[in-house]
């Protein structure tokens, strides 16, 4: 940790105190999701549900005392660094936030939203939305019930997306989110009536053993510490972890190997964000990450470096190593491959790099709507199938493939621009990184270290430094806006697709 010197306020240390203890709690809360997603038995649900609860009753008590109130205020007018002030900046925004939702509530939440995974695994499995729909309306008057508390002045929505996506105001992210639905099913469009078709190599079973392999073996490629960290399986790949000890997870798809591969190099992005923050500030929000940057570290990887030419120059040799029936493939079938567009897919986490966003637009749309009262729970699945025909020209033929896709509605939901933000960011940090260094002539060479020192030089080691809009324009050197993306993706399509 930074050591203070002298003249550094006591009530100052005794708050990172607080927060370090605070950090440590929170990743144990991290830790024991991890193993209810990998490798809890079903019957360990109740259990872990208290347990979860438990811990985010003792970290709010910890965080709203008045021991934080009395130190908070102390520093009001302290002389600090900049460091010193942004710690102090963050804690602040956290307490300040916290104090105003009761202790109860965020348990109930804490134990609503565990009890809700296994319920939906169980919905999703049963093709069933009705069994899951209650535990939907459960959530969602808690989370009501949280942003009227924190701030009864603005909506409900409002307040839970500021939380999720601090210093970036919804007015933004809606910009955005325009831009994105003005530019992408034009462009959709345009590949549909291209009539090319790109390479679609799949067509036999591939082995989990296999696939294992190859993702273990591109982990090693792209540079993943395996002394700080393991991959596994689940139901929904995530990463979970710190500086120390950050743990990813895929799934494996029998028809389609590509999907195991992108997805593991997805949570490597988040992973690699994670191990490049300052150890010497664990337990400090210097040594935290932005949630509303990581996203962009899992999409550059994910998309900048692994669906690259470059990459599948180079990587081709090993995917052949351990997938069987492709000795024939060429790098530009591999590179198509990773790249095609897919219209008519209905699942998020398989979508292509272009329609992608349309599901998460579609998304945030419905539980807007959800939260502000517009709709109800029993309507959700039918508006999916109507956004989904609108916006992708695809309807799903159940629930499972629809509305029940993913896992991120059993605890909240304003959180999930973050994926289409993260897109945007990444551009930006692909155009601003190429500007340094030669990326693909590294990736030829399998050289991933700088790109790594450059991310960790340029984002990682700011930790919470900076607010999210500064962060990202001290990285890039420009504002944060949806241009680089969309000019990325016509100049990458249009060349695919002979447009």
């Amino acid at each position: 940790m930074a050591t203070a010197d002298s003249e550094t306020p006591e009530a100052y240390e005794e708050l990172l105190e607080r927060n370090r203890r605070l950090t440590n709690l929170d990743y144990a809360s991290m830790y024991l999701n991890w193993d209810q997603q990998v490798m809890m038995p079903e019957g360990g649900a109740q259990g872990r549900a208290q347990q979860l609860s438990a811990l985010s009753a003792t970290t709010h008590e910890l965080l709203v005392d008045d021991d934080v109130a009395d130190w908070l205020a102390s520093l009001e007018d302290a002389e600090l660094t900049d460091e010193q002030a942004a710690n102090v900046r963050e804690i602040r925004n956290e307490y300040e936030r916290e104090a105003k939702v009761p202790g109860e509530l965020n348990e109930t939440i804490a134990q609503t939203a565990a009890e809700n995974q296994q319920i939906w695994q169980d919905a999703k499995a049963e093709d069933d939305f009705d069994l899951f729909a209650p535990r939907l309306e459960t959530m969602r008057d808690l989370q009501r019930q949280k942003a009227e508390h924190i701030d009864p002045e603005t909506s409900p929505y409002t307040v839970l997306y500021e939380g999720s996506h601090q210093y970036i105001d919804i007015e933004t992210m809606d910009e955005i989110f325009e831009t994105l639905r003005s530019e992408i099913p034009p462009l959709v469009e345009e590949i549909r009536e291209s009539g090319r078709d790109l390479a679609d190599p799949w067509d036999g079973e591939y082995p989990d053993e296999s696939q294992k392999a190859l993702t273990e073996a591109a982990l090693e490629f792209v540079g993943y510490d395996f002394e700080r960290g393991r991959i596994d399986t689940a139901p929904h790949p995530f990463m979970a972890g710190n500086q120390f000890d950050a743990r990813v997870t895929t799934r494996y798809k029998p028809s389609d190997p590509m999907d195991a591969l992108t997805a593991t190099i997805h949570e490597f992005g988040h992973a690699s964000y994670q191990l490049g923050l300052r150890q010497d500030e664990y337990g400090t929000p210097l040594g935290a990450p932005r949630m509303s940057i990581h996203e962009s570290q899992s999409r550059f990887w994910e998309n900048h470096i692994g669906r690259t030419k470059p990459f599948w120059e180079v990587f081709l040799p090993t995917f052949k190593q351990h997938i069987d029936g492709h000795d024939d493939l060429t790098v530009q079938e591999a590179y198509e491959a990773a790249n095609r567009i897919y219209p008519n897919n209905l699942i998020r986490v398989e979508a292509d790099e272009l329609t992608y966003h349309m599901h998460i637009i579609l998304r945030c749309e419905i539980g807007r709507a959800f939260v502000e009262g517009d709709i109800e729970a029993e309507e959700i699945p039918q508006l999916w199938n109507e956004k989904m025909d609108e916006y992708l020209g695809v309807t799903p033929d159940s629930d499972s493939e629809g509305s029940l896709q993913d896992i991120h509605w059993t605890s909240g939901f304003a959180a999930f621009h973050g994926y289409t933000l993260g897109s945007v960011v990444a551009a930006q940090l692909n155009d601003a990184i190429r500007e340094d260094l030669d990326v693909d002539g590294l990736v030829r060479e399998g050289e991933f270290e700088p790109i790594h020192e450059w991310m960790t030089e340029n984002v990682h080691h700011h930790g919470q430094r900076y607010p999210t809009p500064e962060l990202i324009e001290e990285a890039t050197g420009q504002k944060l806006s949806a241009e680089p993306f969309v000019e990325y993706a016509r100049e990458k399509f249009e060349a695919l697709y002979d447009l």
